[in-house]
């Protein structure tokens, strides 16, 4: 008798396969991308296999700015430093932290500094990343605490690197002029595949022409911002993270979207294979999450390129200290053809938060006017 292969009879595929059933058959691509990356002791975060370095060979299936180098925290601590100050607040609250890279150089950057800290909260949902974090973290341990989820409310700087990119997307086709949400059902024999409904959801923004056309739309990273905007009282917060505003967003010419997975430092377009073994994300449309934050209350401050913010923030100045190696790594912050340009940065403040101070981080080239 035929078996099917292990990775079709693992427990994070039989979850999939009974919320399809739960949901009728047809499960949406945003719960299908929730349950592969976050199910609790299933998911991809929530294994304990690396996920974060520069090479595959340690097991790592993508880098992060803070594990190319720690100019780029120590850079950003500048920033934070300004925020704090600006702001009269002591905490700082970073999101999805990874092996704790970034929250070691800010905090010890802060310490150089001169600004003082009084907890650095740490807000993720996977226990294996918190052991690292935990032991990457074990020189500060008084200071460093860690959440499961926001408090009602909130003071101080919030820091989230690459954590919009990892919240749950809904696929949009556009097949012969017809819109629909894209799913995913259990298909024969055994295996994964996808399903179109027609919808009545859109894009934010019309796509010119009749071509077929996928893409994505961004509910839950806006919803996280709105709760963001909720909770924050006094402070600010700086979501770096690659993607676009609106109208290159939705191009005509971008017409596969920007769903991609990543696993052993290589990219593939197909999140329904290999289940819970590699990591799925979407682009940012930086409009949506500016819009969704305004009409919550808060104020944005400042957008602009990973590259441009950098600089304002001092990275030449730290790097004039720095080995030829690490020196190497900034330029692939900082390059356009690399993570200079297609990351951005958004900053935001609640209303009235960024009165009477410039964040250094936007003083040159802020974009804010083309979200």
């Amino acid at each position: 008798m035929a078996t099917e292969p292990e990775s079709l009879t693992s427990p994070l595929l039989a979850r999939v396969r009974e919320a399809i059933a739960e949901a009728g058959g047809w499960l949406p691509f945003d719960r299908f991308m929730a349950i592969a990356l976050y199910e609790p002791g299933l998911g991809y975060y929530a294994g304990a296999a690396p996920k974060f370095g520069q090479m595959p060979q340690g097991g790592s299936d993508f880098v992060t700015a803070p594990e190319l180098t720690p100019l780029f925290g120590r850079t950003l601590a500048r920033q934070v430093a300004q925020a704090l100050a600006a702001s009269g607040t002591d905490e700082v609250w970073e999101f999805g932290a990874g092996t704790g890279a970034l929250a070691l150089q800010v905090i010890e950057a802060l310490s150089i500094l001169g600004q003082p800290l009084r907890r650095y909260t740490i807000v993720d949902l996977s226990g294996s990343l918190r052991e690292r974090q935990r032991a990457t973290l074990a020189a500060h341990g008084e200071r460093v605490h860690w959440a499961d989820a926001l408090p009602e409310h909130m003071e101080g700087v919030v820091l989230g690197n690459e954590v919009l990119d990892a919240m749950p997307v809904q696929l949009l086709v556009r097949v012969r002029g017809v819109w629909h949400e894209r799913g995913v059902v259990w298909g024969a024999p055994g295996t994964l595949a996808w399903a179109d409904r027609p919808t009545a959801l859109r894009p934010p923004l019309e796509v010119p022409g009749e071509h077929d056309y996928l893409t994505e739309i961004h509910p839950q990273a806006e919803a996280f911002v709105r709760t963001l905007a909720d909770r924050l009282r006094r402070g600010a917060a700086f979501l770096l993270d690659y993607g676009f505003p609106e109208a290159e967003y939705y191009h005509p010419q971008r017409a596969m979207g920007t769903l991609i997975c990543h696993r052993a430092h290589r990219s593939d377009s197909d999140p329904l294979a290999d289940v819970g073994e590699k990591d799925i994300t979407a682009h940012v449309n930086f409009t949506g999450v500016a819009m969704a934050a305004q009409d919550a209350g808060m104020d944005v401050i400042g957008y602009t390129s990973q590259g441009r913010f950098l600089l304002n923030s001092g990275l030449l100045e730290l790097a004039q200290r720095a080995d030829v190696r690490q020196n190497a790594m900034m330029q692939k912050l900082l390059n356009e053809h690399e993570m200079g340009e297609l990351f951005k940065v958004l900053a935001l403040a609640p209303a009235g938060g960024g009165a009477g101070w410039v964040p250094l981080g936007f003083a040159v080239g802020d974009r804010t006017n083309r979200l």
